[in-house]
């Protein structure tokens, strides 16, 4: 039994994507943020349950990857796409957000391959596209009016996706140590993230990937 565990996670994982995609046709009316949400707490539990088992195996790292291409690739990506067709006068616009799962699996691709991504990312991570795209319905006025522009929602597509399959180098949130001068840019972060929740609630979703996104880049450009 205890090495399916991560595998039924990673299935739970799975479930979450596809009933968020449900409840996206169907319009239930449920955020759609909260399937992304369920389907990143199992994505974490399946890693630590296979590492606190020590029964990772190939075909885990492969399920897992196809779990996230649903869950973190098509249901932002037709969410997208069905946001952007609410509002947009040419038809063809709402095509651009199939970007997102098409890179969202070029991205997941890559990282299977890439062994060197075990402490940094190279490319946006696909959970936390997911995180910021499905975080844009909590924004509020007057960012949100700005932000629901079919040709700006058309415009964060192409720039997610090109960041998902980027080269550009992302801390990952794991912690080797607590100390913090190895752990810095994690710290910081974490304390960032604490107080956007704290002032803007769910609306601070899309910042937190944001400042993410920054801190990164920050860091990079610093330690050229």
């Amino acid at each position: 039994m205890q090495k399916h565990l991560p595998n039924f996670l990673t299935c739970c994982n799975l479930v979450c994507g596809c009933l968020g995609i449900i409840a996206l046709l169907e319009d239930t009316g449920t955020p759609i943020a909260y399937y992304v949400w369920a389907a990143c707490l199992f994505d974490f539990l399946d890693g630590f349950a296979a590492r606190l088992l020590r029964v990772s195996s190939p075909i885990g790292k492969e399920l897992d990857s196809l779990a996230d291409v649903v869950s973190f690739g098509a249901l932002p990506s037709l969410f997208m796409y069905v946001i952007i067709s609410l509002e947009s006068p040419f038809s063809y616009l709402p095509y651009l957000a199939l970007l997102i799962v098409v890179g969202s699996a070029l991205r997941l691709a890559i990282f299977n391959l890439d062994e060197s991504q075990s402490d940094s990312f190279r490319g946006l991570p696909t959970p936390a596209n997911a995180i910021f795209i499905t975080g844009l319905p909590f924004l509020k006025s007057p960012i949100f009016d700005i932000v629901y522009s079919p040709v700006i929602l058309a415009l964060i597509c192409v720039v997610f996706s090109i960041l998902l399959v980027s080269r550009i180098e992302l801390f990952a949130l794991k912690f080797k140590t607590f100390s913090w001068a190895d752990n810095k840019i994690r710290f910081t972060f974490l304390v960032l993230s604490v107080l956007l929740l704290a002032f803007l609630q769910l609306a601070a979703l899309p910042f937190i990937i944001l400042s993410y996104i920054a801190l990164s880049l920050g860091v990079r450009m610093y330690s050229k």
